[in-house]
């Protein structure tokens, strides 16, 4: 392991005291699990908020975990880096039968499947309306079919997935990336999209509140970006893929999978889209003026002939910067 990858003496004994308090080590046994607020975490742990808070910023001042503002809420997860990683290996070497964190689990089990409950609530509710969308243009399984065979086989590292929705790109390339952020501009649908992937298991993507025309992610930071079913939604796609390509590393790809050019004045009012599609030259336009390349333009025209069908097109653009691989000693990427 590189050097700047391990701890001093000093960070590790502040990463001990850290942990070392009841409270703090039961906190970091449920984030390494998933994600947290502090009402979760009042209500797991059975103690005053004012206590789990003080507790949390604890572990936040000696960069174990991460807080995250969504709203009036902000929900907490375990920080990347040597710190973090010394506390999760110790939670490995505490018992899976230990008493305390065997019903902080099954209090958290509990509270997943309420939450669970309640998006299934939401998403039944909205349901309708979604449907009567997606009968107008292909099926699903035929988009996503063409989006993975778009991407290929090859492992990546980082997706990021704009406008996340349900969370539905997020668990579908789940076997692709090595860690993933979901953005969304609705609670709601993130409380959706959170329900979905505890439900598949996927602790390697999280989602986040936030704006697509103002992204608060590191440039330079995604192997893969997907904007996908959202710019039709926007008054200003063009900065929204600003933002995107501004979040890709160099070789990286930019996925953008959206309708085709339509006259369906009614999807403006019954579900509130901006836009009517997008043609191969406007968007072609879009992406070069960002310095990107277009690799792939691919139309999924819908399974009959009738004009009140919408066609899907996926656009693939890359970053055409050449990465140069470092030496190990080295892990920061450059632009060759």
């Amino acid at each position: 392991m590189a050097d700047e990858l391990k701890l001093s003496v000093d960070d590790t004994l502040a990463a001990l005291r850290a942990v070392g308090e009841s409270t703090r080590l039961r906190l970091i046994a449920l984030l390494s699990e998933s994600e947290l607020t502090v009402k979760d975490a009042t209500a797991i742990l059975g103690q005053s908020q004012p206590r789990i808070s003080r507790h949390l910023k604890l572990l936040a001042e000696a960069g174990l975990i991460l807080r995250f503002p969504e709203g009036s809420w902000v929900y907490y997860r375990l920080a990347d880096g040597p710190a973090a990683d010394a506390a999760r290996d110790l939670i490995c070497r505490i018992s899976k039968d230990d008493p305390v964190l065997t019903g902080d689990r099954e209090r958290f089990q509990a509270i997943r499947k309420a939450k669970a409950e309640e998006a299934a609530a939401y998403f039944a509710a909205k349901a309708k309306t979604w449907d009567t969308e997606r009968s107008l243009h292909a099926a699903d399984s035929d988009v996503e079919k063409a989006l993975l065979a778009a991407l290929g086989d090859k492992p990546f590292q980082s997706f990021l997935d704009l406008g996340t929705g349900t969370g539905r790109l997020l668990e579908l390339l789940s076997s692709r990336y090595t860690s993933a952020l979901g953005i969304d501009a609705s609670h709601d649908m993130l409380s959706v999209a959170r329900a979905n992937l505890a439900r598949s298991g996927l602790s390697n993507a999280q989602v986040r509140h936030g704006d697509i025309y103002a992204l608060n992610v590191p440039p330079r930071s995604f192997d893969v970006v997907a904007v996908h079913q959202v710019l039709h939604f926007l008054d200003d796609p063009a900065r929204a893929l600003a933002e995107a390509a501004r979040a890709l590393r160099p070789g990286g790809r930019l996925l953008i999978i959206d309708f085709a050019p339509h006259e369906l004045e009614f999807l403006r009012e019954t579900h509130a889209h901006r836009r009517l599609g997008f043609g191969h030259d406007q968007m072609r336009r879009w992406v070069e003026a960002l310095d990107l390349e277009m690799e792939q333009v691919t139309d999924l025209a819908p399974q009959t002939d009738n004009d009140t069908k919408l066609t899907v097109t996926l656009w693939l653009a890359r970053d055409p910067r050449i990465v140069t691989d470092l030496p190990l000693a080295n892990t920061t990427r450059e632009v060759a």
